[in-house]
C-alpha cells in the first residue's frame, strides 16, 4: 500500500533533500538532473519536491517567467520543467499522482496563475501518459526548439470551477 504523496516547496539550500533522486541516463536529455536545477539559478524559478511519506520521490520545478519564455504561453502563466520522479521509483504511478496534486497546491502557492504549461518530447511516451492521465490536455501545437527535438505542448487549467447552485 502507498503512502501518501504530497509536493512541498524547496529553498535554494535544499538540495539535500532531493540530491538522491536519478533518472536514467536516457532520461537525461528531457528534465536534466537535480543538481543541474540546482547549479542554474534562474531568475523567476522555484524547486519542489514530490514526498511520499517523508522520503522525495520526485522533484519539479515551476517557472514563473514561463510566459518570458516561451511565445505560446500567455500571460501569468506558470512553467512546469525538469519534472522527474527518481528511476527507482518510475512506474508506481508516482509522476500521474503528483501532476494530479498540481491545481490545489499551485492554486495555494500561486494565487494569481490561472493556466499553467509544459513543453514534452513527442518520443517521451512515458511522460505523455503521466501528464495526460494527471489532468494536462495537449494543446495540438508543437514546439520545435527542444533540446531533444520536436515537443508537445500540453497546459492545465488551475482556476477552482465556479460554485454550482
Amino acid at each position: 500500500m502507498s503512502q501518501t504523496l504530497r509536493l512541498e516547496p524547496l529553498g535554494a539550500g535544499d538540495l539535500i533533500k532531493v540530491a538522491h533522486i536519478r533518472v536514467a541516463p536516457d532520461q537525461l536529455i528531457y528534465s536534466g538532473s537535480v543538481a543541474e536545477a540546482f547549479g542554474a539559478a534562474e531568475e523567476g524559478v522555484d524547486f519542489h519536491a514530490i514526498l511520499e511519506g517523508a522520503e522525495a520521490a520526485g522533484f519539479f520545478k515551476i517557472d514563473r517567467a514561463y510566459d518570458i519564455r516561451f511565445p505560446f504561453v500567455p500571460a501569468g502563466a506558470l512553467g512546469l520543467r525538469a519534472f522527474m520522479v527518481d528511476h527507482g521509483r518510475q512506474g508506481e504511478g508516482i509522476a500521474s499522482r503528483a501532476v494530479r496534486l498540481l491545481p490545489d497546491y499551485l492554486r495555494a502557492l500561486y494565487p494569481h496563475a490561472k493556466v499553467i504549461y509544459l513543453t514534452v518530447n513527442k518520443v517521451n511516451s512515458g511522460a505523455i501518459r503521466a501528464y495526460l492521465k494527471g489532468g494536462f490536455t495537449d494543446t495540438g501545437e508543437e514546439w520545435p526548439h527542444g533540446d531533444a527535438g520536436l515537443q508537445h505542448i500540453m497546459r492545465m487549467t488551475l482556476a477552482q470551477p465556479a460554485p454550482t447552485a
